[in-house]
């Protein structure tokens, strides 16, 4: 974009506005600041467009420092401009400090407007902070009309998503069941929710409903694969895998053939399952490897574990994962001089493990280092205690000893 010809704009902040938005559409930030110094300089920067639009910016480009700074330069701060930024922290992976700005504008006395309580709500998904999102929707019964949140379906979908992500599939199905409008979004949303929970056929039901009122999409289908999956109908995974083109004229991306090998692994079909791969139109990526790898583990399959494991290495050669995977596989055959091998070169590469809890509507995050922060005699007890009941239960694991090998390992 050149901007060697814009002395007729510099009076005016609505053309530089849209100069600054034509800039977005570009993946350098070049112009982009180029706008935003002569902005600085005409004395445009107390402009509530401009600052907005240039928080935009900053955000698509993935610069959130700098568009917080654009951000605290304001002399007044509006519902767009706190949302622009609450959004900023939320599409670039920072929920929890999108979460924070949402508390933050409710103190400055901004009542959020319908686009910032979406993103709110994103970002309790994001963070699966329950609770937390049920106080929005509190707060959402409290200050609008029950009809307005019906008729709203980005905010509706966002809702329901949310609780289906959460675990709250019942208040998922409230929601879904009083919508007025529904397109391929909440139909998938509610029919990915029962396949994540394990409601095979609640979803494959649901679908057939859809299915005779709106077009499903990829991610539907996907949903559906999962649902088949997850309850062992292997023949209806393949039915509907051969539907989605046939029928619907959606061609399978790589995550339905995911669901596929999935399907045959858990099968222990291990030999047809790298067969599908190899014949797979689409490159099998790592995830798709991974799954073969875990199946060749419990199976007890080093041919095909150590191939996977080299494709895995060409593809994802830092996943320490991998590597339990195959030391997991070895402990299965009894081959400990490899297992102590190859669990030695994890424990040199793996970082701690990090995870997230939610109490009492604060989320919270802890690695497997912070010793200070943890009860850690209570804690060792309680594992104990699951591992003797573990191995009380020995018969009824196909692949206990398997199971306790990688326990004892970590």
């Amino acid at each position: 974009m050149e901007l060697k010809n814009v002395s007729s704009c510099y009076n005016d902040p609505f053309a530089l506005l849209s100069l600054l938005k034509a800039s977005t559409k570009s993946p350098s930030l070049t112009s982009g600041t180029q706008i935003h110094s002569i902005i600085l300089k005409l004395g445009f920067n107390s402009n509530p467009f401009l600052a907005t639009a240039l928080i935009k910016m900053y955000s698509q480009s993935g610069t959130s420092t700098d568009a917080h700074k654009v951000f605290n330069e304001m002399p007044k701060r509006t519902a767009v401009s706190w949302t622009a930024l609450i959004s900023t922290y939320e599409q670039n992976g920072y929920p929890k400090r999108a979460l924070d700005l949402f508390r933050e504008m409710q103190l400055d006395n901004v009542k959020p407007d319908r686009v910032s309580i979406t993103v709110a709500i994103s970002a309790c998904t994001d963070l699966n902070a329950l609770d937390l999102g049920g106080w929005i929707y509190a707060y959402i019964c409290r200050n609008w009309n029950k009809y307005e949140i019906l008729e709203d379906l980005v905010l509706q979908n966002a809702l329901i998503n949310m609780y289906v992500k959460c675990g709250d599939i019942k208040s998922a199905k409230y929601l879904f069941d009083m919508a007025k409008r529904r397109d391929v979004t909440t139909w998938t949303c509610m029919i990915m929710g029962h396949a994540l929970h394990g409601h095979a056929i609640e979803a494959l039901n649901l679908f057939n409903i859809m299915k005779l009122q709106t077009k499903p999409n990829h991610v539907t289908f996907l949903g559906v694969l999962m649902a088949c999956n997850h309850a062992g109908l292997f023949k209806d995974t393949w039915k509907y895998f051969k539907s989605m083109e046939r029928d619907f004229g959606i061609k399978p991306k790589i995550t339905h053939y995911g669901c596929m090998v999935d399907m045959l692994c858990r099968l222990g079909l291990i030999e047809e399952a790298y067969e599908f791969i190899n014949k797979m139109p689409i490159k099998a990526n790592d995830t798709i490897w991974r799954t073969f790898l875990y199946a060749c583990s419990v199976k007890g399959n080093i041919t095909l574990a150590s191939l996977a494991r080299a494709r895995l290495a060409e593809l994802a050669p830092h996943h320490a994962g991998d590597d339990v995977a195959m030391s997991n596989a070895y402990a299965n055959l009894g081959f400990w001089e490899e297992k102590v091998r190859v669990r030695a070169r994890v424990k040199r590469r793996k970082p701690p493990g990090c995870s997230l809890i939610e109490v009492e509507s604060q989320t919270r995050e802890f690695t497997i280092s912070d010793g200070a922060k943890c009860k850690n005699d209570e804690l060792k007890e309680v594992i104990e205690g699951l591992t003797a009941n573990s191995k009380s239960l020995e018969g009824s694991f196909e692949n206990f000893e398997f199971c306790y090998y990688d326990l004892v390992g970590e």
